[in-house]
């Protein structure tokens, strides 16, 4: 449970930090669930919950070398871009995914008056602790 706690407060500080010093509206990020896999020895799944107010967004970032992520929009509409492909607007229901490396550049509430929702769920080693890296230009490094 400590492990969970410390995961998802490191995100939190991560998003927060790198969205406040770029004068972005930063998405409320937590760990909602994070089991290890019984029949994939050293991998785990994490679900983690976005929330987005309007107009909010996350700055552009990574995710562990080792990360497979399943995003589905709960409520609302996420803008999305990864890997320099088109922007894309997924709405309720629908879903993408990244591969372990992919540079995720857009992530953001499509709205500014309705707040949006979506739930990511990452298949990633057991032993990685963080699960996003803010590019280093986006976090000041």
């Amino acid at each position: 449970m400590i492990g969970k706690l410390m995961c998802a407060a490191a995100l939190i500080a991560m998003t927060a930090s790198a969205a406040s010093a770029h004068g972005e509206k930063k998405s409320n990020v937590r760990v909602v669930f994070d089991q290890e896999l019984p029949n994939v020895p050293g991998k785990s799944m994490r679900g983690i919950l976005v929330e987005y107010g309007p107009g909010e967004s996350n700055p552009s970032h990574r995710h562990p070398n080792s990360a497979f992520i399943y995003a589905t929009v709960l409520d609302g509409a996420i803008k999305s871009q990864v890997n320099g492909g088109p922007v894309i607007t997924y709405r309720t229901g629908e879903s993408w995914s990244e591969r372990p490396g992919d540079h995720h550049q857009v992530s953001a509430n499509a709205s500014t008056t309705a707040p949006a929702k979506l739930l990511a769920v990452f298949v990633v080693d057991t032993a990685e602790k963080e699960i996003l890296y803010p590019d280093p230009s986006v976090a000041g490094n």
